[in-house]
């Protein structure tokens, strides 16, 4: 029950860091199962090749360059948001092991793609409240800390799970604080 519980914490961490960048977290696992540290889950044991990790760590400079391009970054937001939550849904499936596939996969679509989306959607929100209120100038800061945020929470995951579930919870709490402060005031403007 306790590899269970780390294993899903190492899951949950590794979505949370996907709804900031989708591909560091992917780098992040790979390396660390090539290295050892993770046991992947039964069919996953090709994150740990050298042409997963090279996969990766091209497809995540990529991600990182395209996200400091105004407007570009705005562009992926709408094409990231719902390849975080397969992201998320992936590396949680691929590290919670000694479980029914079915109950696995199920586990992995609710917690780990809907804390993936709902970290991405935190982030494409405050992305376009910058965008407006600096012509998109201001959006570099956004990227800089998405950036810093998918490889904390990253690294966290993977050398200490049940932490790093403990950030991801204050910062969904933290984002739907905002999300319904926003809505609720944007109610009030709109009555």
């Amino acid at each position: 029950m306790i590899e269970w519980g780390l294993s899903l914490a190492l899951g949950i961490g590794l979505s949370a860091a996907a709804g900031f960048r989708i591909f560091v977290p992917l780098l992040v696992m790979s390396a660390a199962v090539r290295g050892g540290f993770v046991a992947p889950a039964a069919g996953f044991e090709w994150l740990g090749s050298g042409e997963a990790l090279l996969i990766f760590a091209v497809a995540t400079v990529v991600e990182i360059m395209a996200y400091y391009l105004p407007w570009v970054d705005n562009a992926l937001d709408a094409i990231m948001t719902p390849a975080a939550v397969v992201a998320g849904t992936v590396a949680t499936a691929s590290v919670i092991t000694d479980m029914d596939p079915w109950m696995r996969w199920t586990l992995a679509v609710i917690a780990g793609g809907g804390v993936a989306g709902m970290v991405q959607t935190g982030t494409a929100v405050l992305r376009g409240m910058t965008t407006m209120a600096t012509g998109g100038l201001g959006n570099f800061l956004v990227s800089t800390g998405e950036l810093l945020g998918a490889i904390v929470t990253s690294l966290l995951a993977v050398l200490f799970p049940l932490l790093a579930v403990i950030a991801v919870v204050l910062l969904l709490f933290v984002i739907s604080t905002r999300l319904f402060a926003r809505n609720r005031s944007s109610l009030k403007t709109n009555l």
